[in-house]
């Protein structure tokens, strides 16, 4: 197995250099480089000294564990620490305190780590819990590592702790990818108490552990690839051009920002992504679509579909500027929640269906159950406005009424301390009632009726 690990440093070394060109900024695409640091946390409890095959398990271990630290040496960009647990205090009386970084990360950390691994002897107990809480602050801070725990023990948690919620943590925290777990020799009915602490594996006898520390190891290095396929309603990956964030399932962080293409072939771009993760993806359509739970299969080609059929909204106003300033309110079909604003004269993009548009000018339209269909421009026409000027000698107190089946319905209030106002109107009936302020009296109260048409002027006197 490591002779296959060290055929495979070529490919590594040429994956590790070009990992982070996912990063936030494509400008620096090729100089950003990310750095897997690999934190070894080793039991070295008293029953590592227990008989496996032909050797003892610690032995076994310990030569493995050099052989893999030789050949990550070799990589760029990857960084490795040691801690142990259950090495400086005896079995009893139980010390469950016993857990040490023993090697930092560091330039000079494989030769410590060979050293350190050489001179070990067992002794104590197994504090995984404790290990793994401590390991949090095995990592100094750094904006371009990605943070991988391989864990390598002969037993459970043998103290108070709870190994699994202090792994959970420490992902929600986004401190850790997901751990490792290499079992050595473990009975059967443990084995499901490591299945929430992280990705387990189980080695049988030597020959396995060897196998099993190359299949992690590999993992971790591998490259992952990623296709997202945006689907029209004909199962087509025609869709593109849409921002997507890929969050970690587990801490909710952002990932990836990323803005699909479909590349030189017309397919969706291939992605580089951590595969360590599990992901919630958000495709920031209109509405947004979500796909929760992607679990991506390490060293593969990876394609994540998803439904979201779009078609075109365009809000317009002929022969007329004075709406292009106006946002119309976008709502799904039969929902109070906003969507977005459309701005007057402009397109946008939406999710096929049907949505309710509030267009808020004088009066203000509401127009229901608008149809979005698949590569369709749907088109939404304003009637081009008219004008009314309320002129005054006095400034009063005003209101305007849209006069429909014989029903005054209020749309707009005249401002109290203007005597001469321009007022934007659609199409229709109108009736204007005033006071001017100087008036003690509601007898004094004037009523005008008036009629306005598309693109027309007019004057209302109101003295």
């Amino acid at each position: 197995m490591i002779q296959k690990f060290l055929l495979t440093l070529a490919f590594l070394t040429l994956f590790v250099n070009q990992y982070g060109q996912l990063k936030d900024n494509p400008k620096k695409k090729e100089k950003e480089v990310t750095i897997t640091r690999i934190l070894f946390v080793f039991d070295a409890s008293y029953s590592m000294y227990g008989k496996w095959e032909k050797d003892i398990k610690i032995d076994a271990a310990k030569k493995t564990m050099i052989s893999f630290v030789d050949s990550l040496q070799k990589v760029p960009n990857v960084m490795m620490a040691l801690r142990i647990y259950g090495h400086q205090s005896p079995v009893k009386p139980q010390d469950c305190n016993d857990t040490r970084l023993e090697v930092a990360f560091g330039p000079n950390a494989p030769s410590l780590m060979r050293q350190k691994l050489r001179n070990l002897t067992p002794k104590g107990t197994t504090p995984i819990a404790k290990s793994l809480q401590s390991a949090a602050k095995d990592f100094p801070p750094c904006n371009n590592c990605r943070n991988v725990i391989i864990l390598i023990t002969d037993g459970v948690e043998a103290c108070d702790g709870d190994p699994c919620a202090v792994s959970q943590d420490l992902q929600k925290q986004g401190i850790i990818l997901k751990p490792f777990i290499i079992g050595i020799g473990i009975d059967e009915e443990f084995k499901k108490s490591f299945e929430c602490l992280g990705q387990y594996l189980d080695a049988k006898n030597e020959a396995s552990f060897n196998d099993m520390l190359g299949v992690v190891i590999n993992q971790i290095m591998n490259s992952t690839t990623v296709q997202v396929n945006l689907m029209d309603e004909q199962a087509k990956p025609s869709i593109s051009n849409v921002n997507m964030t890929f969050y970690d399932e587990l801490s909710g962080k952002a990932k990836y920002n990323l803005v699909h293409t479909m590349n030189h072939r017309g397919v969706p771009d291939t992605l580089n992504i951590d595969h360590l993760l599990n992901y919630h993806l958000v495709v920031n359509t209109i509405p947004p679509v979500e796909k929760k739970n992607i679990v991506l299969q390490p060293g593969i080609h990876n394609i994540v579909a998803i439904d979201c059929p779009q078609g075109t909204l365009h809000i317009k106003t002929p022969g007329t500027t004075l709406y292009n300033d106006v946002s119309c309110i976008v709502r799904k079909a039969g929902k109070m929640e906003t969507l977005y604003y459309h701005k007057v004269e402009l397109t946008e993009r939406l999710l096929t269906g049907n949505y309710d548009i509030e267009i808020p000018i004088i009066p203000r339209i509401y127009i229901e159950g608008v149809n979005i269909k698949q590569n369709h421009t749907t088109v939404v026409e304003i009637p081009r406005p008219g004008i009314a000027n309320f002129l005054s000698s006095y400034s009063g107190y005003g209101s305007l009424y849209i006069v429909r089946n014989n029903m005054q319905e209020w749309v707009y209030n005249l401002k109290p301390q203007e005597k001469n106002e321009s007022v934007i109107l659609q199409p229709g009936s109108y009736i204007v009632v005033f006071r001017s302020q100087g008036a003690k009296e509601s007898i004094y109260t004037l009523s005008r009726r008036f009629e306005i048409a598309s693109g027309t002027t007019l004057a209302i006197e109101l003295d």
